[in-house]
């Protein structure tokens, strides 16, 4: 492969920024269509209320800033998606329990006695279902949705 001169690969990353600024563009202005935007930023949600490390917050803001009526409609989307994702992730963990369970039960696994893990599930086991007010927290909420689906809370309080 040839090398490329100092000039060359300048020219070359110009060349890519332009490219990419102008695929995010088209890639904002295609999403902002109420009839893409709205499923769209419902999927953005979804994905951000699971374990994926990402928010929907700067998506519905920029949604909301190219489409100023859509505020509400694009608010009740955001909040139905990030529900579902909270959803989601609870099974996710009562699945992930369940699994361990059963591949505990194959080994014979022990566990410790004592520790923070258990320090952890005596406190949100004696919260319950309240202890998941905080599920909407950036960071801590999503994991807090997980965890209440592996230690088997109630889903309905």
């Amino acid at each position: 492969m040839p090398q490329l001169s100092h000039d060359q690969a300048k020219a070359f990353l110009l060349m890519m920024e332009f490219a990419l600024n102008e695929l995010l563009s088209a890639l904002l202005a295609w999403l902002s269509l109420p009839e893409v935007g709205l499923p769209a930023l419902f999927a953005v949600g979804l994905l951000a209320a699971t374990i994926l490390p990402f928010g929907s917050e700067p998506f519905l803001l920029a949604y909301v800033t190219s489409i100023p009526e859509m505020l509400w409609p694009a608010i009740w989307v955001a909040t139905a998606g990030n529900t579902l994702g909270g959803v989601v992730s609870y099974w996710m963990g009562a699945g992930a329990h369940g699994a361990y369970g059963r591949w505990r039960a194959k080994r014979e696994v022990t566990t410790r006695a004592g520790g923070a893990d258990h320090l952890a599930e005596r406190w949100i086991r004696r919260l319950g279902p309240a202890g998941l007010f905080f599920a909407w927290l950036p960071v801590i909420g999503d994991p807090l949705c997980l965890v209440a689906g592996w230690l088997r809370l109630s889903f309905w309080p």
